[in-house]
């Protein structure tokens, strides 16, 4: 049975549809929790369900992050936040990973402070597949860092290539750089001088790609700054659901009720994958720490459960270093 530690404090809608989602999540996926946070809100939370036969432990705290705290500061100040307590229990080997719909700076500096990095990657990295219509699409960065350096982004194609063999089963996934435009010289100063950085990685590196080239998964591994990725992620989210319930109206009257849901219900899942994996992994963290949205509601949080057992069990980690001997060796270069 793997265990995971829970920031019970962190999002928008916790404590109460975090303790709900995880009990739900933990009882399918056969999981042990500790959930971190005000003990009486948790107990209180708990006592609404079934519990019976669970492993659930409880790590009382009254400190949390919220919304719009400047990260270092806010943890130095909170020593005992939820976050970093429950952090503590993954690199004290008391929980398989971590589970947190807190802000993702928190999120981040937590598990970048207390677990430390993968050697050899420089900066932790939030990603994955992120939009159904292309499920063997990855994008990197998602939101963990707003500002990099070309060396960086190809990190994030270091660790997106370890995803998408791993987690997504494709032996030799394209790369490719996310661009105004397909050719060489177009860009920003940091597309520019990434690419030739990624024309020598040894990596399968097809050049650069444009926003429409997402859906159509012209490339498995997509990489650009946080600052770009968040607002792209966040973007097609929102799209999605205002394109379904535009579909639900338009069809309303003309098709059975059952019948709108479900064509509805699919549409929102081809366009939103959160819908359907309930968060992401921070990468190259050494540790396992799974992010949820900050808005997550608790079916969210019972599915990021059941991807945490799955990334546990893949053993995702230790993959990444595995994996990272042999493409720093083609690289023939020293670590970021």
């Amino acid at each position: 049975m793997i265990k995971i530690s829970v920031d019970a404090m962190g999002g928008d809608n916790a404590p109460g549809d975090a303790i709900k989602g995880v009990v739900l999540g933990a009882r399918e996926s056969a999981a042990g929790l500790i959930l971190v946070g005000q003990q009486d809100k948790i107990k209180a939370e708990l006592a609404k369900y079934d519990t019976s036969g669970m492993d659930i432990e409880i790590v009382h705290t009254d400190e949390y992050l919220v919304e719009g705290e400047q990260p270092a500061y806010a943890l130095r100040t909170k020593r005992n936040a939820s976050i970093a307590l429950a952090a503590k229990l993954v690199r004290e080997g008391k929980a398989s990973g971590l589970l947190s719909a807190g802000p993702t700076g928190g999120v981040v500096s937590a598990a970048l402070g207390i677990m430390g990095m993968v050697e050899g990657i420089s900066r932790p990295v939030v990603g994955g597949p992120f939009l159904g219509f292309a499920p063997q699409t990855v994008m990197m960065d998602l939101g963990g860092n707003i500002d990099v350096r070309p060396d960086q982004l190809l990190d994030f194609a270091i660790v997106g290539t370890v995803f998408a063999k791993k987690v997504l089963n494709i032996p030799d996934p394209k790369v490719a750089i996310l661009n105004v435009g397909a050719e060489e010289g177009k860009g920003n100063e940091l597309a520019k001088s990434a690419y030739p950085l990624f024309k020598k990685s040894g990596l399968n590196f097809i050049g650069n790609v444009e926003g429409y080239d997402i859906p159509l998964g012209k490339a498995n591994v997509i990489v650009c700054d946080g600052f770009v990725g968040n607002i792209l992620v966040k973007f097609t989210e929102c799209l999605g659901r205002v394109e379904a319930r535009w579909l639900e109206n338009k069809l309303k009257g003309k098709i059975a009720d059952k019948d709108i849901q479900e064509i509805c219900g699919s549409f929102l899942k081809a366009t939103n994958a959160a819908d359907t994996s309930g968060g992401g992994p921070i990468w190259a963290v050494n540790g396992l720490v799974i992010k949820i949205h900050g808005r997550a509601k608790y079916d969210d949080f019972a599915r990021a459960v059941s991807q945490m057992k799955f990334f546990a069990e893949k053993d995702v980690v230790n993959a990444l270093k595995s994996e990272l001997v042999g493409i720093r060796a083609r690289l023939n270069t020293p670590g970021s």
